[in-house]
């Protein structure tokens, strides 16, 4: 029975997944547009509401064509890695406390290693670019795939620190844990507020969203990775890249936010206030992308090593050394 209420709420996370990514592509659209003084998609259904379906049958429609030099069932077999370990990252979020959900446990999985499932589901959505780019036989297509894995090398690196410093102050690696902490102590940001930065730089070039997107820099490299794809092969990485912005949009509130609890002494609504914290790092995002500039490949490199990692293992230090002058974690 266990193991059937998990693959049932497993089936419902992704359909809420699939139809976040839907309407995150009109809300991104719309966004953007408002950000450029323009109108964004108005046309199907009101306020241009019915856009998302509009475009899910013009993808499904569209002539599949494969690339004559392409390794095929590599080609293939990329967009499904990408999408697959993006859509599973999800998983282990808490929504809300334990049985907040019509007396359901509001999270698919409770695992004490939360957060390195999450880092290692995350990394494997990598392979499926890199992959993309090396089966695709083009020159545009290997250079993005190749930006991908010394990327990956570079923020990850960072990235990885960044989330030790919350997981000593409270001693798990458990998402619940960390964030039942934060309701009896107070949000993570406010003693981890470095690591906090750093997270979020590093989760922007993950997702990459600008000024990270050098993975598939229009002047430089055509589409980069995703270059010779199209119908549902192209729809899928782009779920994944945009499952990939879901994912750290509500990991961010997790760790430093306090997930679930409601700010400044409001009602606690668990799944509501989560919700609300999601929607302002979706727009962060989106403004950011909005406002910013495209960094060059090499300077985000740079700054991955020489600016983010020291910042984010100095803290890390810091953090260890007062964890235990304490005497353990709080």
């Amino acid at each position: 029975m266990i193991y059937l209420i998990a693959a049932i709420k497993g089936l419902v996370l992704i359909l809420l997944l699939l139809f976040a990514f839907a309407y995150l592509t009109w809300g991104m659209r719309r966004g953007l547009a408002r950000f450029q003084v323009r109108l964004g998609p108005n046309r199907v259904g009101p306020l241009g509401l019915l856009q998302p379906i509009a475009d899910a049958v013009k993808a499904i429609f569209k002539e599949d064509i494969s690339v004559a030099k392409a390794d095929r069932f590599v080609y293939w077999l990329a967009p499904i890695i990408s999408f697959t370990f993006a859509l599973a990252a999800f998983a282990v979020i808490p929504l809300g406390p334990e049985g907040s959900l019509f007396g359901l446990d509001p999270w698919v999985a409770d695992l004490d290693v939360g957060i390195l499932y999450i880092f290692a589901v995350a990394e494997l959505a990598v392979y499926g670019i890199f992959l993309s780019g090396w089966a695709s036989g083009s020159k545009y297509s290997l250079m993005g795939g190749m930006r991908s894995a010394a990327g990956l090398v570079g923020y990850e690196l960072a990235l990885g620190v960044a989330l030790l410093g919350p997981v000593l102050v409270v001693g798990s690696l458990s998402l619940r844990d960390i964030v039942d902490w934060q309701g009896q102590y107070g949000w993570l940001i406010v003693w981890q507020f470095p690591a906090f930065v750093v997270y979020f730089i590093a989760a922007l070039a993950e997702m990459g969203r600008t000024p990270f997107d050098f993975v598939e820099a229009e002047q430089e490299l055509v589409g980069g990775f995703s270059t010779e794809y199209n119908s549902m092969k192209f729809v899928a990485f782009y779920m994944a890249e945009l499952l990939h912005w879901i994912t750290a949009s509500a990991l961010i509130p997790t760790l430093f936010l306090g997930g679930w609890h409601a700010p400044f002494g409001l009602p606690e609504v668990p799944i509501l206030w989560l919700f609300v914290k999601w929607l302002v790092f979706i727009f962060i995002v989106m403004w950011i992308w909005a406002s910013w500039f495209r960094t060059r490949y090499d300077v985000m490199i740079r700054f991955a090593w020489g600016v983010l990692f020291p910042v984010a293992l100095a803290w890390f230090l810091a953090t260890a050394y007062w964890v235990a002058s304490k005497g353990g974690a709080v």
